[in-house]
């Protein structure tokens, strides 16, 4: 019963947060504040599920403001982990399960590719992702 009422409490939260950014872009035309409105309402669709949703705040969010290192690392996770970022279900290695390797590194150079930018951005952060970039020899 606590679980059910803490998962209410969260959707009924992003539902009025989505409603109140969404209200926010209207009279905002300033592209750098709007680039934060933006990637906030991608927050709040990636904690939703909704990756796709969220894909599109992240890239619109981006044309405004090309120095939001944070949208690339979502971006990147999206890609790596694919669509139930809950359990951490790497999309890539469902693919090689599935016995499709050619997917399995599709999602994953797309991963590293907003990676790599999230990392030009802000050396020093993202030290998972730089790792795995090296690991996986993604990494020029």
């Amino acid at each position: 019963m606590v679980r059910k009422t803490k998962i209410h409490l969260i959707r009924t939260f992003g539902t009025q947060a989505l409603q109140n950014y969404y209200e926010a872009t209207r009279p905002e035309i300033d592209p750098y504040d709007r680039s934060y409105i933006l990637y906030n309402i991608g927050l709040i669709h990636t904690s939703n599920g909704e990756h796709t949703k969220a894909l599109e705040y992240y890239f619109r969010a981006l044309e405004r403001n090309p120095f939001l290192p944070q949208a690339f690392n979502n971006m990147a996770v999206i890609c790596h982990y694919g669509g139930n970022l809950l359990t951490y279900s790497d999309r890539g290695e469902q693919a090689i399960i599935q016995g499709d390797s050619e997917i399995a590194e599709a999602w994953f150079d797309q991963a590293a590719e907003y990676w790599k930018q999230a990392i030009a951005l802000t050396p020093g952060n993202y030290i998972e992702a730089h790792n795995w970039l090296k690991i996986t020899r993604r990494f020029e």
